[in-house]
């Protein structure tokens, strides 16, 4: 569908998925490395593990760095569904864990999964790590989260998730050493980038000064979102910022029916701590539905309700959603004129 639109466009699928918006940050890097630091729109706000495995792909076989870009991507989205599957089987059934990743392959913004963007490489890491904690496998589970804390900033909700599960295990003595490397192995990755950002820039908080002063993104604790959320609602708007509204309106749902279905509590820790990062940025509200991407425990629910229906039920479901994603996709980089 997106090939289709596109080129009725005089646009490749290539170009809509390796060349707009944050891609071209990412291939940037690719290409050149980080800059200076200087805090006006730096790519040191985008974390290292996604562009220097694409770039790492550049040099053992002909793809060019945008595609190479989309190559990680795909791959990555390809293991994010097998996480997925991993800990809805684990949880609940073979066909919940099935239907899960196919609800995250038919979100409204999973054209982002598509993108040299790095929300599948950071979703394949979050699903994995937590499968590994929930089957008290601390070591790949450290090792994992030190991953995802080199691939995005959000993995700030995952490691709290990781060192509290591996902490209760010590104490009540159900691990010994692996857990406590866990503990150590967990933040290793967020809060390294965060020193090599520190180390060029010259500022302790280098990376969230970039992010402030370059980005205009922060934190005041949903004074934004909520006063963006009103205008939204009050006046006629693009269906981008309806459909963002929609979501966030949503998750807050699905974390309430989280918590009330006795989800486990790692699974609650990492998608209510997401939530609380972007209810409570500042800036950029046309992409918080994308943030949230990653979020894919609010999706246990309706995932083990639809697995429990008619085999009629789950495919007619299954298929609107998947057209309304590929036509929200469509809409997002062909129509909407920001970034997705």
């Amino acid at each position: 569908m997106l090939w289709s639109w596109a080129a009725s466009h005089h646009k490749t699928l290539g170009y809509l998925l390796g060349r707009t918006w944050d891609t071209v940050w990412y291939v940037g890097i690719i290409q050149h490395g980080y800059d200076s630091g200087t805090p006006l729109f730096s790519n040191m706000a985008f974390f290292p593990l996604f562009p220097y495995a694409a770039r790492g792909l550049t040099l053992v076989s002909p793809l060019s760095a945008p595609d190479a870009a989309i190559a990680v991507a795909w791959i990555a989205g390809a293991v994010a569904a097998w996480g997925l599957y991993a800990v809805g089987n684990l949880l609940h059934d073979r066909r919940t864990g099935i239907v899960l990743a196919m609800l995250w392959g038919a979100l409204p913004h999973a054209v982002t999964e598509s993108m040299g963007y790095s929300e599948g490489l950071f979703t394949a890491l979050a699903a994995w790590t937590l499968y590994y904690v929930l089957t008290e496998r601390w070591l790949a589970a450290g090792t994992l989260c030190l991953l995802a804390g080199l691939t995005r900033p959000t993995a700030v909700a995952l490691i709290p998730a990781v060192c509290l599960a591996a902490l209760i295990a010590l104490v009540r003595r159900r691990a010994g050493l692996r857990a406590a490397a866990a503990i150590v192995l967990a933040p290793l990755g967020w809060l390294g980038y965060l020193a090599f950002v520190a180390h060029r820039t010259h500022h302790l908080d280098g990376w969230f000064r970039i992010q402030k002063l370059g980005w205009g993104s922060g934190f005041d604790g949903g004074v934004y979102t909520l006063r963006e959320g009103r205008t939204v609602l009050g006046r006629e708007m693009p269906l981008d910022l309806y459909l963002v509204t929609l979501v966030l309106a949503v998750a807050v749902l699905l974390f309430v029916l989280s918590v009330l279905d006795r989800q486990p509590w790692p699974l609650l820790v990492y998608s209510g701590l997401l939530l609380a990062v972007t209810l409570g940025g500042s800036g950029y509200y046309n992409a918080k539905a994308r943030f949230l991407v990653v979020a894919f425990p609010l999706l246990l629910k309706p995932a083990v309700a639809l697995a429990h229906a008619r085999r009629g039920t789950v495919v007619s479901v299954l298929v609107f959603l998947t057209l309304v994603s590929a036509y929200c996709g469509g809409y997002l980089l062909l129509v909407w004129n920001h970034s997705p």
